[in-house]
């Protein structure tokens, strides 16, 4: 092997390295290195997912750096090596920075512009020639690239760079939820996040007869679908089928890491589409918290698919009145204590818990960088009549009132101080053929906590041919 190969292998490398760490980062392995006078100027690694940037290619990122640090677009002298054939995009970039030299690793039949679909570097009439050397370190960086695509096909649910997931043994061995995991992550909605529901009993089309209920059952913050533990046994029981989500950045569903990437339209597109792919039909409609701000919303959608509503501490948020007292002491409260304990929220309101329950409702949420739905959601309540969600709430609201042709039941926990009997009466009024509600003296917010009665009441209710 002469001197100049030993050199080309070495810098080849350093830029395998930097594709090991795009791998990492979620990105496509490639990696570059830019080199004048045998010394690096700059690397660059593939980044067009973390930046969104389809431009951010690992050879474009090591040319800007380079082009900066030299002080010049022009990069005379230098050479380029990348573990990949560059595509059409990097090969122009290339010739005009009149680079000396492009060195790549794996030939890209696909999209490669030096040889393997078209070769940008053998056009004569360019003002600049550009030498071009492939092969270097071929099966390392396509070996890079066989593995990084063969773990996408296994894992079809890859986490996206802005956000997290909480790990699997977070939830391992938690009382009363013995439910296998589903997920989706390919609804238009989610982007690519991952989605975790429960889906048990008799699926669509296995199912006979009208006395069979599909139970949409949907939690609020900071809770998940755990919450349903209690309901969910009974309703299965009856021979009923219970979907359970998990709102995204709450329970195993993934966590974007920035309180900003939350909305009311959002969330609420989402379970949109996910009543509609799951094909949701013969639906009692399960609600409390923001279950029931974005639930509430859902009927007027497809009415078709919903035959009932249960009501659980929650409201319809219309931007029209003033937010109750207690909500405002919650929104503050929240802003002031952004890391406070959920597992303790719980264990105030809910002494019959044990403290394994109480630590389940910790588990989603590990560390800071976890709870961005958590800080997100207070202040998403509409709080005027033009804050996000409120004309679709209004909306909702009048569908209540007037075009509801199913049955409605509502328990009430007496102890919440935000959404309690005051705020549910109120609601009681907008729900049309609404009967007198569950009253429950020693529940609270979470009234699922208390949720096996409330559900052999519904069951009462909903399909008394059932019961």
């Amino acid at each position: 092997m002469t001197p100049s190969q030993d050199r080309d292998e070495a810098f080849m490398r350093l830029a395998l390295n930097e594709a090991r760490a795009a791998a990492e980062a979620g990105e496509v392995p490639v990696g570059a290195v830019l080199v004048k006078n045998d010394a690096v100027i700059a690397t660059g690694r593939n980044a067009p997912i973390g930046s969104h940037d389809p431009s951010a290619h690992a050879e474009m990122v090591a040319l800007r750096e380079g082009a900066r640090r030299l002080g010049n677009y022009r990069l005379d002298g230098c050479t380029l090596y990348v573990t990949l054939e560059p595509c059409a995009m990097c090969s122009g970039a290339m010739l005009h920075a009149r680079l000396d030299r492009v060195v790549y690793g794996a030939p890209d039949p696909k999209t490669g512009a030096a040889g393997s679909v078209i070769d940008l570097f053998a056009q004569p009439q360019l003002n600049h020639q550009t030498r071009v050397q492939g092969g270097v370190l071929a099966s390392a960086g396509a070996e890079l690239l066989r593995e990084f695509f063969k773990e996408r096909r296994m894992n079809p649910h890859p986490l996206r760079e802005d956000a997290l997931r909480t790990p699997d043994a977070a939830f391992e061995n938690l009382p009363g939820y013995p439910w296998a995991p589903r997920y989706l992550s390919d609804l238009p909605a989610l982007g690519g996040l991952r989605l975790h529901y429960l889906d048990e009993g008799p699926a669509l089309g296995q199912a006979q007869g009208e006395r069979t209920l599909t139970w949409l059952c949907l939690h609020g913050n900071p809770a998940w679908s755990y919450l349903y533990r209690h309901m969910v046994p009974v309703f299965l029981g009856a021979g009923h089928r219970v979907v359970a989500p998990d709102l995204i950045g709450f329970g195993k569903s993934d966590k974007p890491k920035k309180d900003g990437a939350h909305s009311f339209t959002w969330h609420r597109q989402v379970l949109l589409e996910f009543v509609e792919r799951l094909d949701l039909r013969d639906v009692v409609l399960v609600v409390q918290d923001w279950g029931g701000l974005l639930g509430l919303t859902l009927p007027m959608a497809a009415p078709d698919r919903y035959r009932g509503v249960l009501l659980m501490n929650t409201t319809l948020a219309t931007g029209e009145a003033p937010l109750s007292p207690g909500f405002l002491a919650w929104r503050d409260m929240c802003a002031s204590k952004p890391d406070f304990s959920v597992s303790r929220l719980f264990a105030r309101g809910n002494p019959q818990m044990s403290e394994a329950e109480c630590a389940a409702y910790d588990a989603p949420f590990p560390d800071r960088g976890h709870r961005a739905a958590l800080r997100a959601f207070p202040p998403m309540v509409p709080e005027f009549p033009d804050s996000d969600g409120a004309a679709v709430g209004r909306e909702a609201r009048r569908f209540w009132r007037e075009q509801w042709q199913g049955q409605s039941l509502m328990a009430i926990g007496q102890q919440d101080p935000v959404l309690g009997e005051p705020v549910m009466r109120a609601l009681r009024e907008d729900i049309r053929g609404c009967p007198e509600p569950m009253l429950l003296p020693q529940a609270g917010h979470f009234v699922q906590e208390h949720g096996e009665p409330i559900a052999r009441a519904a069951l009462r209710h909903f399909s008394p041919s059932d019961s």
